[in-house]
């Protein structure tokens, strides 16, 4: 694990690769009951980081599909770099079932899809052309042993800082997957739900949540772990046990969905993390960013002019 500081700027468009974040793991086509919209965690987080002048590399895989030159074409639309892309014969891009119930939503996730057979030869050459200050992963990518060993290849590439947002998805994680991937991480990102399988799965003790939390810090030497509340907003812990939280002002909002709430909130605090803001800062933007998600359908907004009001604010 490494324990790099991240680099800063005073800017929410800095012109520096200094601010390149590669993305590793799915992109999904996310079927609601009314459309299909794209997705997957790494995508949904990319795409937010692209809006906000950052530079996300997606590393994934896609297959020989409609669907492949959708991806493509909202990554040329929105000018996001597709060296990371690879491109499968046999298997589909990924497909998500979206089941909402009230307010809520359930997935459904098909196996054997083209996210779980990256490959890691091409991986090493995608990544040793870039210089990254972060690298974001998850634990669905890794659910078969092919996608599995390119994001070790990943890691083993660069030194950059590891985010780790644990997004867990049953049946498709297991104690194992866990423990390696929290092992290489640096910042850890779960929500509140989460918190309580980790406590069952490796026996954190801890009565309560931030103990428990700690307790993870503790055995795994995170630098700092960022827990979702939905609308009670969240909490992080660091490794000196200093605790930050969002205020407790609230605002209505009309909600939609909870879809990419949470992908919302990642990218907020990647980005505020790379470009230096205080914490407290941090977590209140990156809480109303996935609040605003909530009030539209699906993870990522239709026009471009939905990230203007927070840029604006966030630049002044």
């Amino acid at each position: 694990m490494t324990q790099q500081t991240l680099p800063g700027s005073s800017a929410l468009h800095p012109a520096s690769q200094q601010n390149t974040i590669v993305l590793f793991g799915e992109v999904l086509a996310d079927i609601f009951p009314d459309r299909t919209v794209l997705g997957g965690a790494p995508f949904n987080v990319a795409r937010h980081l692209k809006a906000f002048g950052q530079n996300p590399v997606m590393i994934t895989r896609l297959g020989n599909d409609a669907l492949r030159d959708k991806v493509l074409n909202v990554m040329s639309e929105n000018g996001m770099e597709t060296l990371g892309i690879q491109l499968d014969k046999k298997h589909p891009t990924g497909r998500v079932q979206v089941h909402i119930e009230n307010g809520s939503h359930r997935f459904e996730i098909l196996p054997m899809q083209a996210y779980d057979f990256i490959h890691p030869a091409v991986v090493r050459m995608a990544s040793l052309s870039v210089n990254p200050a972060l690298v974001y992963f998850g634990t669905l990518a890794q659910r078969h042993e092919v996608s599995k060993r390119a994001l070790k290849t990943l890691l083993r590439s660069t030194d950059a800082a590891r985010f780790l947002d644990i997004n867990l998805r049953a049946p498709w994680y297991d104690e194992k997957t866990l423990r390696l991937s929290l092992q290489n991480a640096d910042i850890v990102k779960l929500n509140i739900e989460e918190v309580d399988i980790l406590a069952e799965m490796l026996v954190l003790s801890g009565s309560n949540s931030q103990d428990q939390v700690r307790e993870l810090l503790d055995q795994f030497d995170l630098a700092q772990v960022l827990v979702t509340c939905g609308d009670a907003g969240a909490w992080q812990i660091n490794r000196d046990g200093k605790i930050a939280e969002t205020s407790k002002k609230k605002r209505a909002i009309t909600l939609v969905d909870t879809v990419g709430a949470g992908d919302g909130f990642a990218s907020v605090f990647i980005l505020g993390t790379l470009l230096g803001w205080p914490m407290p800062t941090t977590l209140d933007r990156a809480n109303a960013f996935a609040a605003a998600i909530c009030e539209i359908r699906g993870a990522i907004p239709d026009h471009a002019d939905f990230y203007q009001p927070f840029t604006e604010e966030w630049s002044k």
